[in-house]
């Protein structure tokens, strides 16, 4: 009994890593840049694809790959090879999208757009089966390190647990980086005011393209950890709705708040989503899925409704001198001067912490 409650912890804890470094690449997007990014699982799902094809070893032609199974190309690399892999293939695919999508549109029409694109992607997937084996998907995918630590199951478990805790230290520090770095300034300006930083000179164009290929990275990854530990992925995996448990979880937690993203991870998919499972069986097997997906929208739309700034809002962000610092060509902040007649010069893009979704 104690081992199986081991073994849940253990898969729990790796699945809150997992979440966390999802959602701090989602945060960028969404929180940081005001990006409806309704695609972000297609990001991880690439990651998870390309770590499985890396480690698998080769496909010498349909049905010929591990196991009998159909995919396109593939390799066995060593680790952590097959993870930084995963991590540019999901930069690679968020440049593709974003290339579509975010020059031209904004708000609704973008949420559509990425959304469209994350149906498109999964019907391939599905019905391609040359690809990545179609709707089976695949499974038996090596873990990293086992054939060398020779560890048993449940000792490998908590060192995978190990592992992905250094995964998520490094993604947090790249994150919090950027977040406190005049780029954060920047991303947070084209956010609140888009037309105002572009007054300045600055490029929102390319800003929002740096936030967005940060968070395609950030998910690659996040799918690496997930599928080498799992070792199986397949298109039900990631339909369109796991992209809105990762906005939920910022909903709740706070936009462009890295300690807020923990919170929500954690009461989200973590608390909220497992406490469904241990429902009562009712109707029929579909019943708990349902559930959840329920609770997260209740989440969502109580949240957005009576504080959509989350459990912890964004923190104005304050700046020796008792100025808001003006946006310069160098992305930093210039001394405040002397009052004077208001002039496109003047505009000041205002850091304050987002009110809802836009």
């Amino acid at each position: 009994m104690g081992s199986g409650w081991e073994f849940y912890l253990t898969l729990l804890l790796v699945y809150l890593g997992v979440d966390i470094i999802a959602c701090l690449g989602l945060n960028i997007q969404l929180g940081l840049a005001g990006i409806m990014d309704f695609a972000f699982i297609i990001f991880q799902a690439v990651g998870a694809y390309v770590y499985a094809i890396f480690t698998l070893g080769p496909a010498n032609g349909p049905g010929q790959g591990a196991g009998g199974q159909s995919y396109l190309w593939g390799t066995s690399l060593p680790f952590p090879l097959p993870y930084i892999l995963a991590t540019v293939a999901g930069v690679i695919l968020a440049f593709f999208c974003a290339a579509v999508v975010l020059p031209r549109l904004r708000g609704d029409y973008e949420a559509m757009a990425f959304l469209v694109i994350s149906l498109i992607a999964t019907g391939i997937a599905t019905n391609q089966v040359g690809i990545f084996n179609g709707a089976n998907g695949l499974y038996g995918i090596p873990q990293p390190l086992s054939g060398v630590l020779n560890l048993p199951t449940l000792s490998y478990d908590w060192f995978y647990v190990g592992l992905t805790a250094v995964i998520c230290v490094l993604a947090w520090l790249v994150t919090r980086r950027i977040t406190t770095s005049p780029m954060g300034r920047l991303l947070r300006a084209v956010r609140e005011n888009e037309q105002a930083a572009r007054a300045l000179g600055k490029d929102a164009t390319r800003a929002r393209m740096f936030a967005f290929l940060v968070g395609g990275g950030l998910a690659g990854l996040s799918g690496a950890v997930l599928v080498a530990f799992v070792t199986a992925w397949a298109p039900a995996s990631w339909g369109y709705a796991e992209s809105f448990v990762y906005i939920t979880a910022i909903v709740v937690g706070g936009f462009g708040n890295d300690i807020g993203i923990l919170i929500g991870v954690l009461l989200v998919p973590i608390l909220f989503g497992e406490l469904v499972r241990f429902l009562p069986a009712y109707g029929r097997s579909t019943w708990i899925g349902a559930a959840q997906l329920m609770v997260y929208g209740l989440l969502t739309l109580l949240f957005l409704w009576f504080r959509p700034q989350g459990l912890i809002p964004e923190r104005r962000q304050r700046y020796a001198g008792g100025g808001e610092p003006s946006l310069r060509a160098g992305g930093t902040p210039s001394a405040p001067s002397a009052p004077s007649a208001p002039s496109a010069g003047r505009i000041r893009a205002r850091l304050g912490p987002v009110g809802r979704l836009r």
